[in-house]
Parts: structure tokens; C-alpha cells; sequence
């Protein structure tokens, strides 16, 4: 995928609104199932009533995470002869040790508890199959605006 040159305020943007997106989704979350795990998990410890400082800041970690991330293994700035689905594989990967390293670090369920690891394994599953399927929408966008623009310069 062709990047074009950004700035430290680009990618702080990126970072912001991988946070954002987090926590709208923790919101939903919470309205949804925080009063029945609220004793269950520390990111759902104020049940229904919203989110808790300590998970706020968790999950700005994983958002910069994230960000640093997709910018070593999905951008060619740092990493050019690598294919790019060893990038994604290695970029996803990434993120999963990562989440495994905060459950077990901020105790975000019980690591006996196999249910909460299976919830957190289909969790993980759909969201990389939803941002596999936006970055291959975003891609062919841009394929498409580059084959506009080259058959704009061949006529």
C-alpha cells in the first residue's frame, strides 16, 4: 500500500481515534453486559455505570501499541522487502500477545477461567477479520484511484 509522507500529528490522529473506536466499543460493552461481569472482569469493574480510569488508560496502551505497530508492519517506512502477508501476520500476532500480556497483567478476567479465554479469542477473531476486511477495502480504494489516475495519464 503506497503511504504518503506523514507527520507525528498524523499518526497521533491514528492514535486517537484507534483509542476512540476502543472505548466506544467498551461503551456499548458495558451497556450491554457490564452489570452481569462487572464482578467478573476489572474492565467492566464499575458495571453498567461506565468505565473506569485505570481501563481508560489500559486501553490507550493498547492503542498506542497498535499504532506503533501498524506502523513498523503496515506501512513501508520502516520495513520495505517484507510481503505484506507475512506483515499482517506478524502485526496481528503482535497485537495478540500483546492483549494476552495486559489480561494477564491487569487481571482483566480470571486466567483460570477458560470461558472468559474463549470469549476473548472469538472477540479477537472478529475484530482482526473486521480490520482485515477494512484494510483490504481501503486498499482496493486506492488501487482503484491509482488505476483512474494511470489511465488518466495514458490517454
Amino acid at each position: 500500500m503506497m503511504e504518503e509522507k506523514k507527520t507525528v500529528f498524523d499518526y497521533f490522529a491514528e492514535l486517537m481515534t484507534t483509542y476512540g473506536v476502543m472505548v466506544m466499543v467498551f461503551l456499548i460493552l458495558n451497556l450491554l453486559i457490564g452489570k452481569k461481569i462487572g464482578d467478573f472482569s476489572s474492565l467492566f469493574r464499575l458495571g453498567g455505570e461506565g468505565i473506569g480510569l485505570d481501563t481508560l488508560l489500559q486501553l490507550f496502551l493498547l492503542a498506542a501499541v497498535i499504532t506503533v505497530a501498524r506502523i513498523v508492519f503496515l506501512t513501508d517506512r520502516l520495513i520495505k522487502s517484507m510481503p505484506i502477508l507475512l506483515r499482517n501476520a506478524i502485526f496481528f500476532i503482535l497485537i495478540l500477545l500483546t492483549m494476552a500480556v495486559m489480561v494477564i497483567a491487569f487481571h482483566w478476567f480470571p486466567l483460570t477461567e477458560i470461558r472468559a479465554w474463549i470469549g476473548f479469542g472469538i472477540s479477537y477473531t472478529i475484530s482482526m477479520l473486521a480490520s482485515l476486511f477494512l484494510i483490504r477495502a481501503e486498499e482496493r480504494a486506492e488501487n482503484k484511484k491509482l488505476q483512474e489516475a494511470l489511465e488518466r495519464f495514458n490517454r
